[in-house]
C-alpha cells in the first residue's frame, strides 16, 4: 500500500476529531473564560506562572510527547504495522485526547490541584493514597527508561555503508566495531543538547524578566537550536554510556529545583522548535515520498505470529501498553495537573492545548509508524529493534527510517544528515520528558509526606531540593538495574494504569457533578482491563526464567495498588449515581 492513505486518512480522522470533540467536552465541562484560572490567581513566580498559550502549549507538547511516540510504535511494529495504526487513530482521538483535556478541565476547576489532590477529593482518602503510591511507582520507571533512552540514543552507531556513506568521509566521526567502520551519529545530538541546555536560563530571563516579544523569542530559539545542531557536526561530544547517565541525572537534579521558568520552560520552548520543525518535515517528506516516488509500505499488514514471538505475549493486551503515548498515556496527566495547569491563562487552554497537543502526537505517531514500515526492511527491522544478542535500539530503527524517508523525498538531503534529525527528535523529546517527569515526581513526593505525617512532617523532609535527590535516586536505581527492552512494557502497563486511574477520577468528579460522563467511563474500563491482564502477564515473565525480579516485583505491587484503586472508585461511583437519583426524586417530588 502507497504511504499516502495511511497518513491522509489520520490526518482526516484527526481533523474532524479535533472540530467536533473538543467543543462537545468543553460544553460538559461549561468552559468559560471569564473565569479566573488559577496561574493567576495563585500566581507565586515558581511554578504557578501565567503564560502565553503558545508558550505552554510547546512546553506541554514536549513534555507529553517524550520518546514514547516514537519508540511505543517502533516495537508495536512487530504485530504489523494496520492494528498499530488503528490504536493510534481510535485511541488518540477517543481515549488519549479526551483524558489530556478532561483532566486538564477539571484540575483549572480545582484550583491547580494535580490528579491526586482531585483522587482525594472525589475518592476519599485511600483512593487519594492509593493514586498516590502509583504515580510515584509509575513516573520512577518513566524516569528510569527515558534516562536509559537518552544514554542509547546519544551512543548511536551504526555502519558508514548502511548511511551511504564512504570510509573516508569527514561529515560523522567513526569508530570501529566489530572491525566494521561505524558513524558515531548520537555525538552531534549530544552537543545539541548540551548548548540548549546552556542557553535556557538567558532565554528564561529574556521572556520573564524582560518581556521579550513573541516574535523575538520564536527567532531566537530557532537560531539557538539551528547553530546547535551546525556545532555538533564541527565539535560532536561524545561520551560513554555510563558518563552520560550519570550527567543527565546531575542536569535533571539542578533543572527540577530550580523555579520552572529558569530552565524547564525556556529549554523546552527552545528545544520544542526541532520538535516541530522535525514533524514537519518527516510529514511533508511522507506525503511527497507517496505522491511522486509511489513509496510503499514494506512491513507486512498483519503479523500476529512474529509479534508474539519478539514480545512473548499475544497482541491484547500486549500492542495497546506498547504503543502506549500515541494513543493514550497516564504521565500526560500528570503533566496536565502538575505544571500546564499552572501556566494556562484560560479555561478555552484546556481545549486547544490538552486535546491539540494529543492529536499531535498521535499524528507523530502515525508518521513514526509509515516512517518506519516504509522504509526500514523486516529483517533489518528486527535485528535493530528486537536483536537476539545485543540490547534493543528503537530510536536507531526510527532515525534510520525517517532518514531513508526524507532523502527519498528530498535527494539533497544525505541520509545520514536526516538520520542525524532524527536522533536529534528522540533525544529532544527525552529530555524534556526527563525535565518533566522529576519535577512531577518531585510533587508526588512532597504530597506523599504531606499525607502520611501531616503536620509533624519536617520542613526538610518538603523541601523542593529533599524531594529532588529522592526522585533522581530512585530514577538511577531503576535505571542501572534495567535494560530499556525490559523496562518497556512495564512502563507501558503502568502509564496506562495511570491514564485508566486519571479517568476514573475525571468520571467520578462529573458523575458528582451530574454531568455527562460515558465519554470519560467507557475508555476508563477499557484501559482498567487491559491494563490489569497485562501486569499479569509482566508478572508471570519477569519472575519466571530471564526475568528481571525487580520489574516483576514492581508490576505486582501496581496490580494490587490497581485493584484497590478500582474498588475504592466504582463504590464512589455508585454513591454519587444514587445521590443524583436522590436528588432528582426530590426535585420532581
Amino acid at each position: 500500500m502507497n504511504i499516502l492513505f495511511p497518513v491522509l486518512a489520520a490526518m482526516a480522522a484527526f481533523a474532524v476529531a479535533l472540530r467536533l470533540y473538543p467543543p462537545f467536552i468543553g460544553r460538559v465541562f461549561g468552559e468559560n473564560d471569564a473565569n479566573v484560572p488559577p496561574s493567576r490567581r495563585l500566581a507565586d513566580g515558581r511554578d504557578f506562572v501565567e503564560s502565553r498559550s503558545h508558550v505552554v502549549f510547546a512546553q506541554h507538547f514536549a513534555a507529553i510527547a517524550g520518546a514514547g511516540p516514537i519508540v511505543g510504535p517502533t516495537l508495536a511494529l512487530a504485530f504489523g504495522w494496520q492494528p498499530v495504526w488503528l490504536w493510534i487513530v481510535l485511541g488518540g482521538i477517543f481515549f488519549g485526547a479526551v483524558h489530556d483535556m478532561s483532566v486538564l478541565f477539571t484540575s483549572v476547576r480545582e484550583g491547580g490541584a494535580t490528579i491526586v489532590g482531585i483522587a482525594r477529593k472525589t475518592l476519599g482518602p485511600a483512593g487519594y493514597l492509593l493514586n498516590l503510591v502509583v504515580l510515584i511507582f509509575v513516573l520512577t520507571i518513566i524516569n528510569a527508561i527515558f534516562l536509559n533512552l537518552s544514554v542509547t540514543a546519544l551512543t548511536s552507531v551504526y555502519p558508514l555503508e548502511a548511511l551511504r556513506l564512504a570510509g573516508d568521509q569527514t561529515l560523522l566521526a567513526t569508530e570501529v566495531v566489530d572491525g566494521v567502520l561505524h558513524a558515531h551519529i548520537g555525538g552531534i545530538a549530544t552537543t545539541s543538547v548540551l548548548l540548549i541546555t546552556a542557553f535556557a536560563p538567558v532565554l528564561g530571563w529574556l521572556i520573564r524578566r524582560r518581556n521579550l516579544p513573541t516574535s523575538w523569542a520564536y527567532a531566537l530559539a530557532v537560531v539557538v537550536c539551528v547553530a546547535s545542531i551546525v556545532l555538533g557536526f564541527f565539535v560532536p561530544v561524545k561520551l560513554d554510556g555510563e558518563t552520560w547517565r550519570y550527567v543527565m541525572t546531575a542536569y535533571v537534579f539542578i533543572a527540577c529545583a530550580v523555579p520552572v521558568w529558569l530552565v524547564l520552560q525556556p529549554r523546552e520552548f527552545t528545544n520544542v522548535q526541532i520538535l516541530y520543525g522535525g514533524i514537519g518535515l518527516v510529514s511533508f517528506s511522507a506525503l511527497v515520498a507517496g505522491l511522486v516516488h509511489g513509496v510503499r509500505l514494506q512491513a507486512p499488514a498483519v503479523d500476529l505470529a512474529a509479534g508474539e514471538a519478539a514480545m512473548r505475549a499475544g497482541v491484547w493486551p500486549i500492542l495497546f501498553i506498547t504503543v502506549a503515548c500515541g494513543a493514550i498515556s497516564g504521565f500526560h496527566s500528570l503533566v496536565a495537573s502538575g505544571t500546564t495547569v499552572r501556566q494556562v491563562s484560560r479555561e478555552s487552554d484546556a481545549r486547544r492545548i490538552g486535546y491539540g497537543a494529543m492529536i499531535l502526537e498521535s499524528l507523530l505517531a502515525v508518521v513514526v509508524l509509515v516512517a518506519v514500515a516504509a522504509m526500514v526492511p523486516q529483517r533489518e527491522y528486527l535485528d535493530i529493534v528486537y536483536p537476539p544478542d545485543r540490547p534493543s535500539n528503537p530510536m536507531l530503527g526510527f532515525a534510520l527510517g525517517t532518514g531513508r524517508l526524507v532523502n527519498t523525498a528530498l535527494p539533497f538531503v544525505p541520509v545520514a544528515v536526516a538520520v542525524v534529525l532524527g536522533i536529534l527528535m528522540v533525544e529532544g523529546f527525552v529530555v524534556t520528558t526527563l525535565d518533566t517527569a522529576v519535577r512531577l515526581c518531585r510533587y508526588m513526593i512532597d504530597e506523599f509526606w504531606t499525607f502520611m505525617l501531616g503536620t509533624a512532617c519536617p520542613a526538610w523532609l518538603r523541601h523542593p531540593v529533599t524531594n529532588t535527590a529522592i526522585s533522581v535516586g530512585l530514577m538511577l536505581f531503576f535505571a542501572l538495574s534495567s535494560t530499556v527492552r525490559q523496562m518497556w512494557p512495564v512502563f507501558g502497563a503502568g502509564n496506562q494504569l495511570m491514564g485508566a486511574l486519571a479517568l476514573i477520577t475525571v468520571t467520578v468528579w462529573l458523575v458528582q457533578r451530574a454531568k455527562s460522563h460515558m465519554f470519560a467511563l467507557l475508555p476508563a474500563v477499557f484501559m482498567v482491563v487491559t491494563t490489569l491482564a497485562a501486569l499479569v502477564i509482566l508478572v508471570r515473565s519477569n519472575f519466571g526464567a530471564g526475568g528481571n525480579v525487580v520489574l516483576g516485583a514492581t508490576a505486582g505491587a501496581l496490580f494490587f495498588l490497581a485493584v484497590g484503586v478500582v474498588v475504592v472508585g466504582v463504590s464512589r461511583f455508585a454513591q454519587a449515581l444514587q445521590q443524583n437519583t436522590r436528588a432528582a426524586a426530590v426535585r420532581e417530588g
